[in-house]
């Protein structure tokens, strides 16, 4: 005999899955999930595949993708219909964009890094900081 899911309160489904309240609503409005059914007082009733769905989400977030990624990956686990290599094709997209995000923040360390070498953190009002950020704040005011 198969044990009928009894479901749990949004508060309940918020602890077990580390999601808050408001992101599960707003998963539900944008129709990353379903929305449950409801008690009589209305209050929603989650299943255990919820829970799971959530957990599928949180770890999608985790990588990086975003919200329109997670719905594509969610899309085609949910019709079934689904190869390896599509789903490895979604997952090589996201790879590329995290390396040129990654490329980009070096480029800003190493422009950082060369800005703050040629400061001496002295008292003058020169800074190279300044300097490299803005032609000239001369006769500027200073806040």
């Amino acid at each position: 005999m198969v044990e009928e899911d009894p479901g749990v309160s949004i508060g309940t489904l918020a602890r077990q899955s580390g999601c808050k309240i408001e992101t599960i609503r707003y998963y539900e409005r944008i129709g990353l999930i379903c929305s449950p059914p409801r008690t009589a007082g209305g209050h929603r009733v989650f299943a255990t595949a919820d829970r799971k769905r959530l957990t599928f989400i949180r770890r999608a977030r985790a990588l990086g993708f975003t919200l329109g990624g997670v719905k594509e990956l969610l899309r085609l686990v949910d019709s079934g219909a689904y190869g390896c290599a599509e789903i490895h094709d979604l997952a090589a997209g996201h790879l590329k964009e995290v390396r040129g995000k990654i490329a980009e923040l070096q480029r800003l360390e190493a422009t950082l890094s060369d800005m703050t070498s040629h400061c001496e953190r002295g008292e003058r009002p020169d800074c190279p900081i300044i300097d490299a950020l803005s032609d000239s704040l001369v006769g500027k005011p200073r806040a």
